[in-house]
Order: structure tokens, then C-alpha cells, then sequence
């Protein structure tokens, strides 16, 4: 019996498939820094899977996401977030790069009303800039 595979549309996914999806494919990517992941399934503070390296030590929470995001609610957890954008991976530690961009964009990010009043923010679209500030936590 033949396998019937054919290749997926991301965009036709309900949002809980898109998260699988995406969990699968980081985990991919981390496999090949020495990384094993193992999901959980109640987001445990504030992490949706634990990312744990091969020399028994090193372990890290991570907070997957659709898009670059901060949220308050992260802040000292030590969690780190990853994303993706277009065919890239990102993976940042939320509290560090916080500082960064609250520095950078301290008027149109800490001003806002969705980081004062909900404690979120997070980019639909990526300019050159945030890309430039991303680039060392590009995977």
C-alpha cells in the first residue's frame, strides 16, 4: 500500500494545526543544534515546549509563535520565543531583546495602548530595521 502524500497549504490550517505544524518544524531546525523538544500541553510558565540539548545541561522554555512578540507576562520566566518569518526561524530570549526594542521604540512600543493596557505587542510585518535587530537570533 502507497503512502497518498501530498504537500500542505500553511495558509488553508486552522490555527491549533498551524501551531502543530510549527512545533514540528522548529523542533526540525533545533534537532540540528543538538536539541530535543518535548511539547506541553498546558503552555507550563509560560512555555509551549521545553528545548533540551544533547550535553544534559542545557535547557531551554520556548514560547512558539506566529510572529515576532513580546508580552508581559513572559518577563522573568527566562522564556524564550520563537517564530517564523518568511521561511526563516527566529529564536530570542523575551526579556533581553525586550530591553532592546523598549529602547528602540520606546514611544510607538511602550506608548502603545496594546503594550499598557493588554501587555502585548508583536509585529504582523518586519521592517529592514527589526530584521537588522533580529539577525543574530536568526536560526
Amino acid at each position: 500500500m502507497s503512502l497518498n502524500l501530498q504537500k500542505i497549504h500553511y495558509d488553508e490550517l486552522n490555527a491549533r494545526q498551524k501551531e502543530n505544524y510549527n512545533f514540528q518544524k522548529i523542533s526540525a531546525i533545533l534537532a540540528d543544534y543538538g536539541f530535543m523538544t518535548l511539547r506541553l500541553s498546558d503552555d507550563w510558565n509560560g512555555a509551549d515546549f521545553i528545548a533540551h540539548h544533547i550535553d544534559g545541561v542545557n535547557y531551554h522554555k520556548v514560547q512558539l509563535k506566529g510572529r515576532l512578540t513580546f508580552d508581559k507576562k513572559y518577563l522573568n520566566k527566562e522564556i524564550r520565543v520563537c517564530f517564523p518569518h518568511k521561511g526563516e526561524w527566529y529564536l530570542y530570549d523575551h526579556d533581553k531583546l525586550l530591553a532592546v526594542f523598549l529602547a528602540k521604540y520606546k514611544d510607538a512600543m511602550a506608548k502603545s495602548k496594546s503594550w499598557t493596557l493588554k501587555g502585548s505587542y508583536s509585529w504582523s510585518a518586519l521592517s529592514n530595521e527589526v530584521l537588522e535587530l533580529l539577525g543574530g537570533y536568526r536560526l
